[in-house]
Order: structure tokens, then sequence, then C-alpha cells
């Protein structure tokens, strides 16, 4: 859609009559087919923009930190969002519940703070946290049964810690991302933290990197739980690597277990994430 002056693109260049918003935003992704905006299909950023779209005469575009993939969920999604001065007159506390309000609950907004004028969700980024979990019980939760991924079978938890030590530092990360469609010129990616912690039966994997291929997170979860069932070595994982063939890792474990757990930006205090570069890649789904 082409900007115009009741509908401004939320881009890199704010407009000298607009001020520029930051959002923090939490999903479940159940009934979603993504964040981003889709012709013929319920999205998240369309739900956000219809919301702005009740509190001004105008709709305006909200531009995301992620392009999460559809069941995928978030916890702190950052967007940005300009809007023109002369129409943003409630403190910005109450904007948040004016947003609410218009929100399904599914959506929540749940925080909204003024930003530079060159701030960009996507752009300025450094680097992103998924969480993944795992339901790891003879019998699913049903408390847990939308946000995490039932499997069964015992899994050995100190050779799948072992096997994502290797994950984590600068690799090239194409045998654990599913094809996006379409040729990628960089697939390198900065791994700075690959854990699994374990509380009764549900397992979370913490994973953060500088950005992230198209299923990447859910590749790499996938390949772990079948370390943990005895289908792949823990030293298995460097030769996947290195072989750069989506055959030869592991499953792609399903949407509704990964959710964005949070975005980093430079200054956040973040020590994992100092001195790291977004990837060059960063508008694929997740």
């Amino acid at each position: 859609m082409k900007a115009s002056p009741e509908r401004p693109a939320s881009g890199e260049v704010l407009a000298p009559d607009h001020v520029r918003l930051r959002l923090t935003i939490a999903y479940d992704g159940t009934a979603y087919a993504g964040w981003q905006r889709q012709p013929n299909a319920s999205t998240v950023q369309q739900r956000i923009e219809e919301a702005f779209g009740k509190i001004f005469t105008a709709t305006p575009v909200v531009s995301g930190s992620s392009r999460t993939d559809t069941g995928v969920h978030a916890a702190g999604l950052v967007a940005h969002v300009d809007i023109p001065k002369r129409k943003l007159r409630m403190p910005l506390r109450k904007l948040v519940l004016a947003l609410n309000a218009w929100l399904p609950e599914d959506v929540r907004v749940l925080a909204v703070v003024r930003a530079r004028d060159d701030f960009h969700a996507r752009f300025s980024a450094r680097g992103k946290q998924y969480r993944y979990y795992v339901w790891n019980h003879a019998a699913h939760s049903p408390l847990w049964r939308r946000q995490s991924w039932h499997v069964p079978r015992p899994l050995d938890l100190a050779v799948m810690k072992q096997a994502a030590r290797e994950l984590e530092g600068r690799h090239d990360f194409l045998a654990f991302s599913a094809s996006p469609g379409y040729a990628r010129r960089v697939t390198i990616r900065h791994v700075t933290r690959c854990t699994i912690q374990r509380a009764g039966p549900l397992l979370t994997f913490v994973i953060e990197a500088d950005g992230f291929l198209y299923k990447m997170c859910r590749g790499i979860v996938g390949t772990l739980v079948q370390v943990g069932l005895g289908r792949f070595a823990p030293d298995s994982i460097t030769p996947m690597l290195k072989s750069r063939d989506r055959t030869v890792a592991g499953m792609t474990a399903p949407a509704h277990g990964l959710v964005l757990w949070k975005v980093f930006y430079a200054g956040s205090g973040e020590p994992s994430h100092r001195g790291i570069r977004l990837a060059a890649e960063t508008t694929e789904l997740e």
C-alpha cells in the first residue's frame, strides 16, 4: 500500500510533524497467521493497526521487529508507529489502555514510550531471544497445550545440553533453516546463548542470536529433542552445521511452542549482545 498524508508509512525517516512511538506487544499466536498483515488472513499487525484506527482518524502503519510465523507467540515483540503530533493528545499510559480496549484478549500492548526520531523496531535491533517450551511427560498438561510441544518419551537432558553448546558461536545455520522460497545471500548467524532448563516436565529452550533464519529456532529445537531421544549423537551438531544441508539435521519443532521473548537494542544493558550487529537478513519469518 502506498503511503499517503492520512496513512503515513512508519519508515526510517520521521516526518517533521509526527512523533515516533515504541510499543512492546505480547500475543497468543494461536489464532493468527503470524505478525505481518496479509490480504486474506487474520494477523497481529492488522489487529494493532485497527486499534490505532479506532483512536485516531487515520490508520497508521505499525512496523514490527519480527515477522513471527503462523501460530508463534510473543512476550516482548517491539514495534514502532508514527503519529501526527496534533492528534496525540492523551498521555501515553492512557494510550496503552485505549489500545487494549480495542484489541482482542489474545493481543496486548504492554507499553508505549516516546522513541528517538531515528529508532526503527527492526533495523535498530541488535539481537533477539526466543524461548521454546517442551512438555516432557506421558500426559500433556491441558494448561500448556497451546504453548508447548508435547514429547511423551523420556529425554536425556545431559546430551541435549552438550549438543546445544555446539550451536553457540558464529556458524552457517542453513542446515537448520527451512527454505523461505527465495535465495538468501547470508545464512551465517551468531548464537550467543543456547541453553535448556528443566522444571519438572517443562523444558525451556532459550536461544539468543543476532538474527534468525526462517524456522531456524524450530529446526534447532527439533534436532536437540531428537538428540535427547537418541536419534542423533550430541557430537553430530558440528557436522550438521558444516553440511549446510537441511536433510542432514533434525526435524522442525511445531510452531505453537515458540515464543519471541525479547528484542535487544543498543544501550539495553544486555551483556550477551554488546558489540553484536544485527545479521544481514532479518526480514524472514521465524
